[in-house]
């Protein structure tokens, strides 16, 4: 609302309105319509509200000293969030080699590069597995098992042993 107010009082010492204003002009002179309005931020919708309502009753709580720098809080509530969602992505691959987030320890010899390398490999994200992703074609198939012709190699030959 204080934005709307400057734009609509012409406070030309405030950068950001000269430079609005001067855009709003040009592109309403080239035949553009444009139409600023206020919205309430928090109004009617259930999260800010619910934001709003906690942070109010936060003004009651009596104040603690606390030496814990909010950048590490902030770090560690993500972080267990994060996990609480990781920890649900079991069939995920990349949950087999690593189950717990933010404690991943790469090789400081090797490049990103060659991690994501090492990943894809372990995780069997390859050009030899799916290079039909990278070529927008359909996953290739076995005729004789039906199943992926990368793994049908081994299934194929396990089936006709067996």
């Amino acid at each position: 609302m204080s934005s709307l107010l400057a734009l609509s009082g012409f406070k030309l010492e405030i950068d950001v309105v000269q430079k609005i204003l001067k855009d709003y002009t040009t592109l309403t002179n080239s035949g553009k319509s444009i139409v600023l309005c206020w919205i309430p931020s928090h109004v009617n919708i259930p999260g800010n509200e619910r934001a709003d309502t906690a942070a109010k009753s936060a003004l009651s709580l009596a104040i603690t000293n606390i030496k814990l720098p909010g950048c590490d809080l902030i770090s560690r509530v993500c972080l267990r969030e994060w996990q609480e969602i990781w920890s649900h992505c079991v069939s995920n691959k990349l949950y087999a080699i690593y189950q717990t987030v933010g404690t991943v320890g790469h090789n400081k010899k090797l490049s990103r590069h060659e991690s994501i390398i090492i990943n894809r490999v372990r995780i069997g994200h390859t050009r030899l597995t799916h290079s039909y992703l990278l070529s927008g074609d359909d996953q290739p198939t076995c005729s004789t098992c039906g199943h992926p012709r990368w793994m049908s190699t081994i299934y194929c030959w396990t089936v006709s042993i067996f």
